[in-house]
């Protein structure tokens, strides 16, 4: 009897795989057609960052401190070895991973994390050259200084410019005051050098009492970040507090206000700072209140999806949904709000080689999902 329940229960649980893999396609209704989300991998813990690789295979951190290469099957790599530590605690873990732009000949890819080390622990930059089955020449090329203790708002995201320097988004650790603070990197989007260091023309450089490396300041949590492909800037979307979610576009040596102005409030339900605008800090290309917690971001410029082209395509945490802003002359005109009931936290937004949009979902069961136009 117990050999035959055994069968039963390998039977059940092979049924199940099958059925995982073959679960139908949802389909939301957006302003220019139906859309189909499938799923292109799951079993992922808590993923966070997503890139694709010139082969067709897909590179994705999970959060735990995993590093793996998903095959265009969807099939799951082991573990990449030889990651540094991380500090996966709070919100912190491995974080974004991108490729360098010579990637196919250097294969270099640089990703952010969570350091632990000497007063607590704070975002690290590291280089790597992605080999088979491990990362090889693995430097730290930044450090969040100083470290500190909890386990909120590391950020980050990177973005490599059109000259190959990074600009790195930062939170400020929960110690909100210090964003105000050039003596450190909490609240701030650095900019560095590909081998790291801080390039020659960045604005602070020189400047007592500053760190070199700090591009704009006062920032709360950067959740993701784009290059404009047109103008080449820098775009960010961080979270605010209740309510005061905001895209920007940070612009060297800018203060972006935080905690001084802001459109939300303290958890609390008290007013943070001295309102919504201050004479020598920078308004919001856009702002969410109440909050939807945003994520990944991308840059809609492909041919899939016509009436999405030139649109930011910013991921919901709160609410699992993805939002299509409308962008005309740099400024967002309407926001269009799809895959309501999509009942997943979307963590990254990416826009594939094929020109479709993929996702990463935030469960300790996450996805890779596509979204493409229903057929």
């Amino acid at each position: 009897m117990n050999r035959i329940r055994n069968v039963f229960h390998r039977l059940a649980a092979l049924c199940a795989g099958v059925l995982a893999v073959a679960a139908p396609a949802q389909e939301f209704r957006g302003e220019h057609g139906m859309l189909r989300v499938s799923t292109v991998a799951r079993g992922l813990e808590n993923p966070w960052a997503l890139a694709f690789l010139p082969d067709g295979r897909l590179l994705v951190t999970e959060r735990p401190g995993r590093m793996r290469v998903v095959a265009r099957d969807g099939s799951l790599g082991s573990p990449l070895a030889n990651l540094p530590a991380v500090f996966a605690q709070g919100q912190g873990g491995l974080l974004d991973v991108v490729l360098d732009r010579d990637f196919a000949v250097n294969r270099v890819i640089y990703f952010s994390f969570s350091e632990p080390g000497e007063g607590g622990a704070g975002t690290a930059v590291a280089r790597a050259r992605l080999g088979a089955g491990s990362l090889e020449e693995v430097r730290i090329i930044f450090r969040q200084m100083p470290k500190v203790r909890g386990g909120l708002h590391f950020g980050s995201r990177i973005v490599q410019g059109r000259d190959g320097n990074l600009w790195v988004g930062l939170g400020e650790r929960g110690q909100r005051e210090r964003a105000q603070d050039l003596g450190v990197h909490l609240g701030k989007v650095v900019r560095i050098r590909p081998e790291g260091g801080a390039p020659p023309d960045n604005p602070f450089i020189g400047r007592a009492g500053a760190l070199p490396e700090i591009w704009s300041y006062g920032h709360r949590n950067i959740q993701g970040a784009i290059l404009h492909p047109a103008s080449g800037a820098l775009w960010t979307v961080e979270h605010g507090a209740r309510g005061g979610d905001e895209i920007n576009q940070p612009e060297a040596g800018r203060n972006h206000g935080w905690p001084v102005i802001t459109y939300g409030r303290d958890y609390s339900g008290l007013s943070i700072g001295e309102g919504t605008a201050k004479a020598g800090m920078e308004q919001p290309v856009h702002y969410w209140d109440p909050s939807i917690a945003p994520s990944g971001m991308a840059y809609y410029d492909a041919g899939a999806m016509p009436g999405w082209k030139g649109s930011l395509l910013v991921g919901s945490l709160k609410f699992g949904l993805l939002a299509r802003l409308q962008l005309e002359s740099g400024r967002v005109v309407r926001e269009e709000r799809l895959l309501q009931g999509l009942n997943d936290r979307v963590r990254d937004v990416r826009v594939g080689p094929d020109g479709l949009v993929y996702l990463l979902t935030d469960n300790s069961d996450g996805r890779v999902l596509r979204v493409e136009p229903a057929r």
